[in-house]
């Protein structure tokens, strides 16, 4: 259930979480970005020093394997993913390793992945690093920093994937705990799994787990502009995103929009989406919106459904296809 407490400072000061979700992963070595380059969908091998990317790791048919942030910290590379997915990611990763010099671990159990949202977080983090907050607001989309706290090192990120722009903070395993505690000392509120889900529905971001998976192309979850370069070399898969691209004029069998429900019942994800008799999708992920105080949804559709404004059923009850994002981020 949605905290109302923790909605609000999320949206209107600031709110923090400890990310049980995701997975950890250390690339080092002189050649990690040229490997890395190779692998993802994205621009890795122009990485400088503090800047990061999104990207996704697809197979040779396309289909994703994960998403991944990833972030050169200037002597190796932080790339966080799905938890559920580190090990298989570490493992395919490590098979292309032949004779570059590429160390690859799997960090999940070492550090600890805290994230601290909303228009107040600057302020927050600022106090809890003894850092200028302009230097934190100074931090572009995916920038990073290794910050001192408290006699460790810190790796602080520009973020957005719960939905309202922040950072996620990086500390050793055991200091997680006193990190929320200096947190919330500063003006954060706890930001419950609940509450979290429900911003990043209603900010339209899809995750790797509930809204794609093995079968998804990216094209299909609408993620192409923000993890995919259109100017780079080869990279695996990257002849069926350019088939479909061109030859197909970007045009896939489904894609992935939001719902609008009527009444109050919050379907399951897998829920079918109906056009009259006929079945044209499925749920992914729900939630009730406190925004727009009814339930809301992202779903995938079949191509010919997925106008604004298209009217659907949803469990016998109206849906209706909506702009993506249903509340828009505050920058």
């Amino acid at each position: 259930m949605v905290s109302p407490d923790a909605y609000r400072a999320a949206r209107h000061a600031a709110a923090a979480i400890v990310r049980h979700d995701r997975g950890l992963l250390a690339v080092a070595g002189a050649d990690r970005r040229s490997y890395l380059h190779g692998l993802l969908t994205n621009d890795i091998v122009s990485l400088e020093a503090g800047a990061g990317c999104y990207a996704a790791y697809l197979t040779p048919q396309g289909r994703m394997i994960t998403d991944l942030f990833v972030y050169e910290l200037g002597d190796s590379i932080l790339a966080t993913t799905a938890r559920a997915t580190t090990r298989d990611v570490l493992a395919k990763l490590d098979q292309f390793v032949f004779t570059e010099d590429v160390q690859l671990g799997d960090v999940t159990d070492t550090f600890s992945h805290v994230s601290l949202v909303g228009p107040s977080a600057p302020r927050v983090l600022a106090a809890l690093l003894a850092q200028p907050e302009a230097l934190l607001r100074s931090l572009p989309e995916h920038g990073n920093r290794r910050l001192p706290f408290e006699g460790q090192s810190a790796i602080v990120t520009r973020a957005g994937d719960l939905g309202e722009p922040g950072f996620d903070v990086y500390v050793e395993k055991d200091a997680a705990e006193h990190v929320m505690t200096q947190l919330k000392a500063a003006g954060a509120a706890d930001l419950d799994a609940a509450t979290a889900e429900a911003i990043r529905v209603e900010a339209g971001v899809p995750w790797f787990g509930p809204d794609m998976d093995a079968e998804t192309i990216p094209l299909e979850a609408g993620i192409e502009s923000r993890a995919i370069s259109f100017t780079k070399g080869c990279y695996v898969g990257q002849e069926v995103i350019i088939r479909v691209l061109h030859r197909g004029h970007g045009r896939v069998a489904r894609k992935l929009v939001g719902l609008s429900l009527d009444g109050l019942q919050v379907p399951s994800p897998g829920t079918t989406i109906r056009a009259g008799d006929r079945e044209v999708g499925h749920i992914t992920s729900a939630v009730m919106s406190p925004a727009l105080e009814k339930p809301i949804a992202l779903a995938y559709v079949q191509r010919d459904f997925v106008a604004v404004g298209t009217e659907l059923s949803v469990d016998g009850s109206r849906a209706i296809v909506h702009a993506l994002p249903f509340v828009a981020r505050r920058l």
